[in-house]
């Protein structure tokens, strides 16, 4: 594989990013501002490259983050647990299907989606304990899911094409230290507190195929 200059660059701060996602869980976090869905960036090389095809699931990833702000803002006050198994139940049935209608591999989507759905719950796990600390930091306004969900499942949609569209990068030697790379980059381009950073880290792990 050729890897252009700024991307070799760049994959020798891989092992720092590393580190720096294993601590961000400590840090103090604020909850991150949602952003205006993003259009997955142009690639580094060709828009073919192993980096091009793995770039789109980590933007795709933080943006999915972005709607754990709304969901725990929703649920916040409320009865509505964190935990929703028959929701994750759905999602993964749904995002199943979409894989098998596009001739992808459905069990690989499945996995990196049980990942997406529980660093969406970091997320929320994470802002819960900060506005029971600190109540003035709590929502004043409550989102309505049942919109939010919709936003969630237009983003799955993306996500679910971006896995469609990598399994040879995602199964590639190159793909944890490139997908280390992106994700870095994501996180400077969105400036993710320390919360967010760690949900982008938990949200990752099955991206690259296991032997």
């Amino acid at each position: 594989m050729q890897l252009t200059p700024s991307i070799r660059s760049a994959l020798a701060a891989g092992a720092a990013v590393t580190v720096l996602f294993a601590g961000a869980g400590a840090a103090a976090a604020a909850p991150a501002t949602p952003k205006a869905p993003a259009t997955a960036p142009a690639s580094a090389a060709t828009a073919h490259s192993p980096y091009a095809q793995l770039r789109p699931l980590a933007t795709f990833s933080a943006e999915r983050l972005a709607t754990a702000d709304l969901v725990a803002a929703a649920k916040w006050g409320t009865s509505s647990p964190i935990d929703d198994p028959a929701r994750e139940q759905e999602v993964l049935k749904s995002v199943a299907e979409q894989a098998r209608q596009l001739g992808a591999d459905p069990a690989a989507t499945t996995r990196i989606f049980r990942d997406q759905i529980e660093a969406n719950k970091v997320v929320q796990r994470g802002l819960y304990r900060q506005w029971d600390a600190n109540p003035a930091q709590a929502p004043t306004e409550r989102p309505d899911l049942q919109e939010v969900r919709k936003e969630i499942n237009r983003v799955n949609g993306e996500l679910v094409r971006a896995i469609a569209a990598s399994p040879h990068a995602r199964s590639a030697p190159s793909c944890t230290p490139l997908l280390t790379v992106a994700a870095a980059q994501v996180r400077a381009e969105r400036q993710l507190d320390g919360l967010h950073t760690a949900a982008l880290a938990r949200s990752l792990p099955s991206v690259c195929a296991r032997g």
